[in-house]
């Protein structure tokens, strides 16, 4: 194991981060004098760093090999917090497991041990089960969103691994939600609270609502984001059917969309979310699985197709936008019998569209997909010398670039897109021979 040396202030300056917050400063405070920390705070206040930078102290301060877990409720989540983590620059080692992609690949990067594991409760059980984490060094735990593992039903799981893991001296549990029972299993002794929870929504977020005509919402949605322009905007609806038949219908009437929902495999999500970040599209349709873990900046508009099941629930897709010092609007869409839920005070004033309405302009970007990644040598940086060398571009020419362990995304500009793939279909990069296409 990597035995590194941890500062704060580098992790800041890597990040490019000036100061903590109140609530992060208190996480630190409160994990240096205590083995028990449970951290309630709001989405979007910046709970990852709060509890990363308490770990990475712990594993630094290590006087032998330590470890530590972090447990998370998504995929998503759990690729997020690795990023943050390696863009920390701690030099310790951490690995990623979750369901959905291959089980050999995670067996590879635990054989030598990671100072850090990061994973779902049910991949994490199964490596376990399987003698490929080795529980005895882990020291340190931490549970994220502790509140959404116990709703998706993983608790089973959860208690598990937690019995498995007989040395901790240190456990963590986040949550964004107040009214939740921890149970027995999860081990805290004496936990110090830390509640940064303001039951308020960001001053930045104004909240409306637009009523449609029609108990079908469709076209009121269609008329919406015609109204609203092709600013960043997230449609959630409650169930994975409804939100093909949104993103279908947006197609058919030359809105361009992505979708994204649990049912999809991890390359299908994957080519969402990456065009949705990168601005191949800047309509998201989705489940409630994209209001929490997903880091997409800069998101103007959230509207709820479907009026949210919760509170809860309307708090978490809200915490998409009005980020970090960003404004944004979240949108309420009313069939004729349907009303203002309760607890969304006061009531959202009324929109009222424009009678001329135009499509939105399409978006500049096209991503491109590369059979090749981070387990094939190729970086961020081979990718650009790629294409500016053998595709001719400009590097303002080339978007977002996401370099998975197996493939790859790049946005380049749509105007260049069809005479850069004829420059580089028999290209080879790091004299590999790879399949390019435009991503699906």
């Amino acid at each position: 194991m990597h035995i590194a040396s941890f500062s704060i202030e580098d992790a800041l300056s890597n990040l490019q981060i000036k100061a903590l917050n109140e609530m992060q400063l208190s996480s630190l405070e409160a994990n240096k004098a205590n083995e028990s920390v449970v951290l309630l705070a709001d989405t979007g206040s910046g709970k990852t760093l709060a509890f990363l930078l308490p770990v990475a102290q712990l594993l630094d301060k290590a006087k032998k090999v330590s470890q530590a877990m972090i447990i998370v409720s998504s995929r998503e989540l759990a690729l997020q917090i690795e990023q943050v983590f390696k863009k920390m620059g701690t030099g310790f080692k951490i690995t990623c497991c979750y369901g959905g992609h291959l089980r050999e690949t995670e067996e590879n990067n635990l054989k030598q041990a990671p100072a850090l594991i990061v994973g779902t409760p049910g991949r994490l059980a199964d490596h376990i089960r399987r003698g490929n984490i080795t529980t005895s060094h882990i020291e340190t735990l931490v549970l994220d969103e502790f509140d959404k593992s116990l709703e998706q039903g993983f608790e089973a799981e959860m208690s598990f691994i937690i019995t498995s893991l007989h040395n901790l001296t240190k456990r963590m549990l986040t949550s964004a939600t107040e009214a939740v029972e921890i149970p027995a299993f999860v081990g805290l002794k004496n936990p110090v609270e830390i509640n940064f929870l303001t039951g308020e929504k960001s001053p930045a977020l104004a909240v409306q609502m637009l009523r449609s005509d029609d108990a079908n919402k469709s076209t009121a949605l269609f008329n919406l984001i015609c109204a609203l322009g092709n600013r960043s905007t997230i449609v959630f609806c409650n169930q994975r059917e409804i939100v093909e038949q949104v993103s279908n219908f947006l197609k058919d009437k030359g809105i361009v969309n992505v979708f994204y929902h649990g049912a999809m495999e991890q390359q299908e999500r994957d080519v969402a979310l990456c065009k949705f970040r990168n601005g191949t599209s800047n309509l998201l349709v989705t489940t409630d699985l994209a209001a929490r873990g997903l880091d997409i900046p800069n998101i103007r508009y959230i509207v709820h197709y479907q009026l949210p099941t919760s509170e809860e629930s309307f708090i978490h897709r809200n915490g998409r936008t009005a980020r970090m010092e960003a404004s944004g609007t979240a949108i309420l869409l009313l069939a004729p019998q349907e009303t203002v839920p309760p607890y969304i005070l006061p009531e959202p004033s009324t929109i009222e569209l424009p009678a001329d309405l135009t499509l939105p302009a399409k978006p500049d970007w096209t991503t491109f997909y590369i059979s090749a990644g981070k387990k094939d040598k190729v970086n961020k940086i081979d990718i650009v010398g790629f294409f500016t060398n053998k595709g001719r571009l400009k590097k303002e020419e080339i978007g977002l670039i996401e370099v998975k362990d197996f493939f790859s995304f790049v946005a380049i500009r749509k105007s260049k897109a069809g005479p850069t793939l004829q420059l580089i279909k028999e290209e080879r990069i790091k004299n590999k021979k790879v399949k390019i296409e435009v991503a699906k």
